[in-house]
C-alpha cells in the first residue's frame, strides 16, 4: 500500500459517486445477511448483545449514527483504504489492512476520547464483531466500487445495537 495520494483520491471520489447495479445490491444484501448472522452469533453467545426494550431517541439516533460512525468511519477505512473492483494489485492484503486498522480504531477510541465505552470497546467479542463488520463492508466496497452499501450496513447495525441490543448503555 504505497502512499500514492492520487490512488486514494480516485478511490474515495469513485466510491462516493458509484452506486451498485441490481446484481451488486443483491451481493451486498447477501454479505449483509452473513455479516449480521455472524455478529449475532458472536454477540448473543458471549453476552455482548442482549435484547432490551427500545431505547428512547430513535429519530435523532438515526441521523447521528449515519454521520458518526457510519459515514465517518466508512470514508477512511473503505473509501480510502479498500480497493474497488477495477484495482487488481493485492486487494486482499489491502482489505486485511483496512479491516485490522478499523478494528484497532475502536481500541484507540476507547483509550482516548470515548473512555466511557472502554468496558465494551476493549472486549475481544466486540472487537471480533468490529472485524466482521469491517470485512463485510470491505467486501461490498470491493465488489461494487461503492461506499454506500457499507455505509448503510454500518448504519443499520449500529442503530440496531444502540436501540435494541444494549449499545446505548455501553456508550455511557
Amino acid at each position: 500500500m504505497a502512499l500514492n495520494l492520487a490512488i486514494y483520491r480516485h478511490r474515495l471520489t469513485t466510491s462516493l459517486r458509484t452506486l451498485p447495479n441490481a446484481r451488486g445490491w443483491l451481493f451486498c444484501l447477501a454479505v449483509s445477511a452473513v455479516t449480521l448472522a455472524t455478529m449475532a452469533a458472536i454477540g448473543f453467545a458471549t453476552g455482548l448483545y442482549r435484547l432490551q426494550p427500545t431505547e428512547p431517541g430513535l429519530a435523532p439516533r438515526l441521523l447521528v449514527v449515519f454521520f458518526v460512525p457510519a459515514l465517518g468511519e466508512e470514508l477512511p477505512f473503505r473509501g480510502l483504504l479498500t480497493p474497488g473492483p477495477d484495482e487488481t494489485r493485492r486487494p486482499w492484503l489491502e482489505i486485511a489492512v483496512s479491516t485490522v486498522l478499523y478494528t484497532l480504531w475502536h481500541v484507540v477510541e476507547a483509550l482516548t476520547f470515548l473512555k466511557s465505552a472502554a468496558g465494551v470497546f476493549l472486549r475481544p467479542d466486540f472487537l471480533l464483531c468490529c472485524a466482521m463488520l469491517g470485512l463485510g463492508c470491505a467486501a461490498t466496497k470491493r465488489k461494487t466500487g461503492s461506499i454506500w452499501p457499507a455505509v448503510l450496513l454500518h448504519w443499520a447495525l449500529v442503530v440496531v445495537w444502540q436501540t435494541w441490543l444494549g449499545g446505548v448503555s455501553a456508550l455511557s
